[in-house]
């Protein structure tokens, strides 16, 4: 039987994204697969895998906000922000106490400008700043802007601050971890990270693998999961049937659009495709008034 759907991983240490989504397709026999956002190697946590036909549904993904729990090692930075690189500065710690770092979190929360670390997968004409960073060499980048949600205090010792961070897309919590630290008078990396979920998946649980090794029962989320954002409308059996010829077709306002669709799609707009039985059939655009035409369908 084909597996089509979305796997959430609780990707282990040690292993890439990419790593971690292949032994996935392997181990579940699909013929194609793609992560939605990626981890490090030294982080684990929550890691979205697209099997099979749900790959088609990647491109419409929204990042979404993240939750993460981590670790920060105060008097020393590295090179890559995490434990993996070599130490290239050296600060003396401060004494520190619980109101001082909260006080130092809150004022890191909301809109902020982050410049992206030169070991990120962030492109230089072409080149991965990361393969550029590893030849000792430094680039100029522009700050972006990141919203964080909410960060807070979870323990404090001499050497060490644990915290929980709820932050929105493009944040790299290196750098975040980087800012506490200067704004603490020392310097700092991360020792430990962990992504505790990604919208729109908060609520619901991680698979490993050796579950799936094991051959346990596999939770599967629906292509479609991953699309609230989307508009969706529902087609008639004579609609679905022109649309996977890769017919333009119109569907009922008369209680067929649901969840958001209707009179307010624009011109272009993506949808989510159900058929009279709303399974979903794929995604489509909004091609004029009431009308709509197929861009990914899927094949199940």
């Amino acid at each position: 039987m084909t597996t089509h759907g979305i796997v959430l991983l609780d990707k282990p240490l040690g292993m890439s994204s990419n790593s971690a989504t292949q032994r996935v397709r392997r181990l579940l026999s699909a013929k194609s697969a793609g992560h939605i956002g990626s981890l490090d190697p030294l982080a684990s946590g929550m890691l979205p895998i697209c099997l099979n036909e749900a790959t088609k549904v990647i491109s419409e993904i929204l990042p979404g906000r993240k939750h993460y729990r981590f670790t920060v090692t105060l008097g020393a930075r590295t090179a890559t922000g995490d434990a993996e690189g070599e130490v290239v500065e050296r600060s003396p710690v401060p004494p520190l106490d619980a109101a001082g770092v909260s006080a130092a979190l809150a004022k890191l929360v909301g809109v902020q400008q982050q410049v992206p670390p030169m070991y990120s997968a962030l492109k230089r004409a072409g080149e991965p700043l990361y393969k550029i960073a590893r030849r000792g060499e430094t680039v100029e980048r522009a700050a972006r802007e990141i919203v964080i949600h909410q960060a807070k205090l979870l323990a404090l010792a001499p050497q060490t601050i644990e915290c929980d961070l709820l932050c929105g897309k493009g944040t790299y919590v290196r750098v975040f971890a980087e800012d506490l630290a200067r704004a603490l008078g020392t310097c700092g990396f991360v020792s430990v990270l962990r992504r505790i979920s990604v919208a729109p998946f908060e609520r619901c649980a991680m698979q490993t693998l050796d579950s799936l090794e094991s051959g346990a029962v596999l939770n599967l989320m629906a292509p479609d999961a991953a699309l609230p954002q989307l508009a969706a409308v529902q087609l008639d059996a004579e609609a679905t049937r022109r649309l996977r010829l890769g017919q333009d077709v119109a569907y009922s306002q008369q209680g067929a659009a649901f969840e958001g669709a209707g009179a307010t799609l624009a011109l272009g707009d993506s949808l989510r495709i159900y058929d009279a039985d709303r399974v979903f059939l794929g995604l489509g655009r909004a091609s004029a008034a009431g009308r709509v035409q197929p861009r990914r369908l899927l094949i199940l």
